[in-house]
């Protein structure tokens, strides 16, 4: 492959980055600009991105518990959602026809003038999908793929990823075959997964053995049987999530999984070239968000959700996906679509991503601004997850039960004789530590909601900040500072560039991990050597 394509995506990367924007959003324009250019689609560029989606279907499997999906806000909400957005959408389009029927010589309307009804239906059907990639790619970045919101969206995706499935499986009219049946017997296998991921390690071999099970178990062997292999991919992931390396596996996978989704952004820029009639189009399609956005939040409100919950993630899944452009390369092989409608959809995708980017930098102001309209949701008609938390009689806080979470909670517990609250916002890590003996809460510290809904006692005297990012962390510290908390606040910091901004906002104690890891090993080795420190030699 050219090495223009890499360095094109990367300085496209940095000027999104410098602007403040998500660098996906340059790898975009990057495709686009690099098309315009002249330059062609190299075959491994496509090889590259259906890696990185795979990869990252993959991903979520290990991630998920099978069981969200059979939330009815999930099902439901993904159901309810597509069905309404199909039909808003082709009823919109018919009136927009008929508008533009009576302004002659606007390109948009020669298009959409050679729609018969279950084309406009088709349409809006594929309208009705928001992107995969996209949504878990801005979660993972703000690592919110396991708060309220983004479970809520990662469900609601995966439930879209099956009908689509569906959809392809009759729009090539010949159903699997019995062949397929024999994917059953992954169920019983899985334990064997387990244990042969188990025997790897936790180096290369490790990251070998999940590309294994996702391109070749996964992939391979669904594809072989005629059914789409990305879900093959996913549903492997899911088949080892049970599994204690699960987590590990994913983290393994994670930055050759972003790498390659590059390769996805760019490819994307080289489904078109526009010309102001298919941008109008496209422009007119993009027009459509505000609906969908609009459906989106008024199915997700009646679950019971937290209005946050539902605008978040609302916010995330407004856009369109790249199934988009599967269903329209069908259309157009069955003569149901017009070439030009594959540029369309192609640039009102990368134009729904554009302005998704845009909206999910801001997504907690949007919210700050909208909730005081919204209609007040009464205790006992929210879900269980999303009603008060109380601490109860704790003396001690700590947000983030990762490892050095649990390390602090036991110290806090068995050396100094704290009652120790663990708050952690993965229901997994949660029901898991509970089982084990700790005192732990689910909850997302970087929510703003989660804050109003902790009833913080005044028998605590001290919170501890051992979330894995600095975001979070800031963003804690940020909101026990406003409502005044009276404790001593300690925070841990992965960088030395994070110290600061932690003391400035008030921390009482900042630690360095590294730092403290090596003080602490270095005390051991010379107190086994026998020797002693300058401060004793002084004393």
């Amino acid at each position: 492959m050219d090495p223009v394509f890499i360095l094109a995506a990367f300085l496209s990367g940095v000027a999104a980055l410098l602007l403040r924007l998500p660098p996906l959003v340059g790898f975009l324009v990057a495709g686009f600009v690099l098309n315009a250019q002249g330059y062609e689609k190299p075959p491994l560029l496509d090889t590259i991105a259906h890696l990185g989606v795979t990869l990252m279907l993959f991903s979520i499997g290990l991630k998920l518990n099978v069981r969200t999906l059979l939330r009815p806000d999930i099902w439901g909400g993904a159901t309810l959602s597509m069905g309404l957005t199909t039909v808003a959408i082709m009823a919109l389009l018919v009136g927009v026809r008929a508008a533009l029927w009576m302004i002659p010589g606007l390109g948009a309307s020669d298009l959409l003038s050679s729609l018969d009804f279950p084309t406009l239906l088709l349409l809006g059907f594929t309208l009705s999908f928001s992107s995969t990639v996209f949504v878990v790619k801005v979660l993972e970045k703000r690592s919110e793929t396991q708060t309220a919101y983004g479970r809520l969206s990662i469900g609601i995706l995966i439930m879209q990823d099956l009908f689509a499935v569906v959809f392809l499986t009759f729009s090539e009219g010949e159903p699997p075959g019995l062949l397929a049946l024999g994917l059953l017997a992954l169920i019983p296998l899985a334990p064997w997964l387990a244990r042969l991921l188990d025997r790897m390690g936790h180096g290369e071999m490790q990251m070998l053995c999940g590309m294994v099970m996702a391109l070749v178990l996964g992939y391979g062997l669904f594809e072989a049987v005629d059914i789409k292999g990305d879900l093959g991919a996913l549903i492997v992931g899911m088949l080892l999530a049970p599994h204690a390396a699960a987590q590990s596996l994913a983290r393994s996978l994670f930055n050759i999984k972003e790498l390659l989704l590059v390769g996805f952004f760019l490819t994307i820029g080289f489904s078109a070239l526009p010309t102001w009639t298919l941008l109008s189009a496209a422009l007119l399609l993009l027009l459509l968000l505000p609906l969908k956005a609009l459906i989106y939040q008024l199915v997700l409100m009646r679950f019971g959700i937290r209005h946050r919950t539902s605008i978040l993630a609302t916010l995330s899944l407004s856009n369109y996906s790249e199934f988009g452009l599967i269903v329209g390369a069908i259309a157009v092989s069955h003569h149901w679509l017009s070439p030009e409608w594959m540029v369309v959809i192609s640039l009102a995708l990368a134009l729904s991503l554009v302005v998704s980017a845009l909206l999910n930098t801001v997504s907690e102001q949007i919210y700050q601004r909208a909730e005081p309209h919204l209609p007040k949701i009464d205790i006992v008609d929210l879900s269980p997850s999303d009603r008060p938390l109380e601490v109860g009689d704790a003396e001690a806080v700590v947000l983030g039960m990762g490892r050095i979470g649990r390390s602090v909670y036991r110290r806090l517990t068995k050396e100094y004789g704290l009652k120790v609250l663990g708050i952690d916002s993965n229901p997994r890590s949660v029901v898991t530590l509970r089982e084990a003996g700790f005192n732990i809460l689910e909850g997302d510290a970087v929510d703003s909601d989660f804050w109003d809904k902790m009833l913080m006692s005044s028998e605590v005297q001290l919170v501890v900040l051992a979330m894995p990012h600095h975001a979070g962390n800031l963003f804690a510290l940020k909101q026990l500072r406003s409502r005044q908390f009276p404790g001593k606040i300690t925070a841990v910091v992965e960088y030395p560039e994070e110290i600061e901004p932690i003391r400035e906002l008030g921390a009482h104690a900042v630690y360095h991990v590294y730092d403290e890891a090596g003080r602490a090993l270095a005390d051991s080795a010379a107190e086994e050597a026998g020797l002693t420190s300058r401060s004793e030699q002084l004393g």
